[in-house]
C-alpha cells in the first residue's frame, strides 16, 4: 500500500473525539514498541497491515508486507542477542492528524537506546517516524505505511 504521509487536515481544537483518537495513537505506539523491544516478532508484524510498507534508512529499499517485516525484526533480535544487553525504543512528541478517509497521519520522535549488560543506557539513534495508521474492522489500529528518518543520516 502506498500512502501519502503529508498534506493532512489540522486536528479539531478542543475536540473530545480528537482527544480519544490521540490517546488511541499513543496506546498503539506504547504497545508496538513494547513488543518490538521484547522481540515478539509475530505480534510486532501484526501491528502492520498485510500490505504495509516500511521504509528504514538502513534498508536498501522498502520492506513490503508481513513476511518482510517479520524477517527484519527477527534479524534485529538475533543481532541484539549476539551483542548482549537490551535495545529499547522511546516514542514522544507525537503529532496526530486525522485524514478524510478515517486513517491517521502521525509523526513522532523516536529514540533507540542500548543498555549493555552491567552498563548504563546510551542513545544510539534519534529518529523521526511518520506513519499512516488505519483502523481494522475490529477497531484496533495498524500501520499501513511507515517512514523512519535518522537524524545522523538526514
Amino acid at each position: 500500500m502506498t500512502a501519502e504521509l503529508t498534506g493532512t487536515a489540522e486536528p479539531p481544537s478542543g475536540s473530545l473525539e480528537f482527544a480519544a483518537l490521540y490517546a488511541e495513537a499513543q496506546h498503539f505506539y506504547a504497545h508496538q514498541m513494547r513488543i518490538l523491544d521484547a522481540h515478539d516478532t509475530e505480534s510486532w508484524a501484526d501491528t502492520f497491515t498485510e500490505d504495509a510498507v516500511l521504509e528504514l534508512p538502513t534498508m536498501p529499499g522498502p520492506a513490503r508486507a508481513h513476511a518482510a517485516l517479520t524477517h527484519y525484526v527477527r534479524a534485529g533480535a538475533a543481532r541484539r542477542r549476539r551483542a548482549g544487553g537490551r535495545l529499547d525504543h522511546w516514542v514522544g512528541m507525537l503529532d496526530v492528524r486525522p485524514r478524510a478517509d478515517g486513517s491517521l497521519s502521525t509523526r513522532c520522535s523516536a529514540l533507540v537506546y542500548a543498555t549493555p549488560s552491567g552498563g548504563g543506557p546510551k542513545i544510539l539513534y534519534v529518529c523521526v517516524m511518520e506513519d499512516v495508521l488505519v483502523r481494522t474492522r475490529g477497531g484496533s489500529w495498524r500501520a499501513a505505511h511507515r517512514r523512519v528518518v535518522r537524524d545522523d543520516l538526514a
